[in-house]
């Protein structure tokens, strides 16, 4: 009897969490072009190293949303899922909300890595892409601070504690790691959850496990092989499963202890400007991933002879050595891959004896362009004070 009874309350558990999961799920098909939006500017900032999703999510307002929806992926869902029960699983889960969302993160990630190369932008404009951040991330600060009710010297140590864990985490060194299927599943599921949380970004620990060109690399090769294909889908099912044991701490936290807990996130953000600030000496390091021996007079190489490749690029070509035989002369053509490997912040005309770089005011344009952002934002309603 006491077993008996034992199940039926556990099924009533269950079927009243399904119940106000589905109850909670207030998304409408006329906020998809909102929520495209704001997808899209989430996979815009995880694509930057230094930058996180969860930033903007915080920024944008729906970061709570965001939590509890990933958090509505639950046993009942998979259960219901896996014995074909659509229409109880599709009432369980926050699917709306997270289709929408998805497709915007999703269109950033393909936009910035097959049609507009964001990485190529942080080569040749860094100033003016992370100066665009960091004013975004200063501005929200602001604006998260005021939203702690009863602000007290308990949110500000926590945020002391945040922002020490914060600088910790993106001052760490990046180090050789294997191309396993495990290793590649086990970074899918630590770059996830820092995806999820304001200021510690899942493109920077993916550089920190030497994997954030590796997978950009994978994205970029869709299509030519199944290998891709393969990779991308042990990196997503970690991710998968990093994001829903994760999304339920956050979500416990944020339930229970709303402000000390985002002042911890506010922390993380603190802790990130060090990364994300605009003027920086970037030292990179070339690793030569191709050579190509063609004829001294080939097409290619007149080209790079009268017009050498920009070198302030991820990629590029250059000539190699010639080489001379019996009967003809050849020249190499060596694609050239360049990786961040050390970043030194200065403080223009204060460090350093003046500006420091050329795009000074791209800069200080990106920056003010960031600030407007939030303040936009912020008088439109958009940021979550609840």
């Amino acid at each position: 009897m006491a077993t008996e009874k034992n199940v039926i309350e556990e099924n009533k558990t269950q079927k009243t969490s399904a119940e106000e999961s589905q109850k909670s799920e207030k998304t409408s098909w006329k906020e998809w072009p909102v929520l495209l939006v704001k997808g899209f500017l989430m996979g815009s900032a995880d694509i930057v190293p230094g930058v996180s999703g969860g930033t903007l999510a915080l920024i944008l307002g729906i970061y709570k949303r965001l939590i509890n929806a990933i958090k509505s992926a639950n046993i009942r869902f998979i259960k219901d899922l896996f014995t074909l029960q659509w229409q109880s699983a599709l009432g369980v889960i926050h699917w709306k909300f997270l289709v929408m969302l998805f497709s915007g993160i999703i269109s950033a990630v393909l936009f910035f890595t097959r049609i507009v190369p964001l990485q190529v932008y942080m080569f040749t404009k860094p100033e003016l892409i992370f100066g665009l951040f960091f004013g975004l991330i200063v501005g929200s600060i602001y604006i998260l601070v005021k939203a702690i009710e009863s602000f007290d010297w308990k949110h500000g140590l926590f945020i002391f504690v945040g922002t020490l864990v914060g600088f910790w985490v993106v001052t760490l060194v990046p180090t050789d790691t294997p191309e396993t299927s495990l290793f590649v599943f086990f970074s899918g599921s630590i770059a996830i959850c820092a995806m999820i949380l304001p200021g510690i970004s899942g493109s920077y620990l993916l550089l920190i496990l030497r994997k954030y060109d590796y997978i950009l690399s994978q994205v970029a090769s869709l299509g030519e092989s199944i290998e891709p294909v393969l990779v991308l889908l042990t990196f997503f099912a970690g991710a998968a499963v990093g994001l829903a044991l994760f999304s339920r701490l956050l979500s416990w936290l944020l339930s229970r202890y709303y402000g000390l807990t985002l002042a911890v996130l506010i922390g993380f953000l603190i802790g990130s400007l060090y990364v994300i600030w605009p003027y920086q000496d970037r030292t990179f390091h070339e690793t030569v991933t191709n050579t190509e021996l063609v004829v001294y007079d080939h097409p290619r190489a007149e080209q790079l002879r009268k017009n050498p490749a920009n070198q302030n690029r991820p990629e590029y070509e250059r000539l190699g050595e010639v080489v001379v035989s019996e009967n003809t002369k050849q020249v190499e053509i060596q694609t050239v891959k360049q990786k961040l490997i050390e970043t030194d912040p200065y403080v223009p005309y204060m460090t350093k004896e003046g500006p420091g770089t050329e795009n000074f005011w791209s800069g200080v344009v990106g920056i003010l362009i960031g600030l407007l952002m939030v303040g936009a934002l912020d008088y439109m309603s958009f940021v979550d004070r609840d």
